[in-house]
């Protein structure tokens, strides 16, 4: 749970998000740990945690329906297929490397949402 961390491949059941400033590097460690192993609802909670955060962007491996219209609605982009190191993730948006996805890449989880 720190810029050298791995970035997950999954949105909504991520165990962390790391909310970066890129301008300063300072960041904070969001516990998501409870939406893991959620039956349900996962991407909408995750969602709400980081509109809450007030977030430009934020940066998956992938991002499902209900998340991917959570955060969209909220004016947040979305850079999916990120991987490595979130520093090397956030470097790589800083080049503009991340364009932001125009729907979902990944399916619901969990059944009904």
């Amino acid at each position: 749970s720190d810029m050298s961390s791995e970035v997950d491949p999954r949105f909504g059941r991520a165990a962390y998000f790391l909310i970066v400033d890129s301008d300063t590097g300072e960041f904070e460690a969001i516990d998501n740990s409870v939406n893991v192993t959620a039956g349900s609802g996962a991407g909408i909670q995750s969602s709400q945690k980081v509109i809450d955060k007030g977030v430009e962007w934020v940066l998956t491996g992938n991002v499902g329906p209900n998340a991917y219209q959570a955060l969209s609605a909220a004016g947040i982009k979305i850079g999916t297929d990120a991987s490595g190191k979130v520093s090397e993730a956030i470097e790589d948006l800083k080049k503009g490397k991340f364009q932001s996805t125009d729907g979902p890449t990944a399916p619901n989880k969990g059944g009904m949402q």
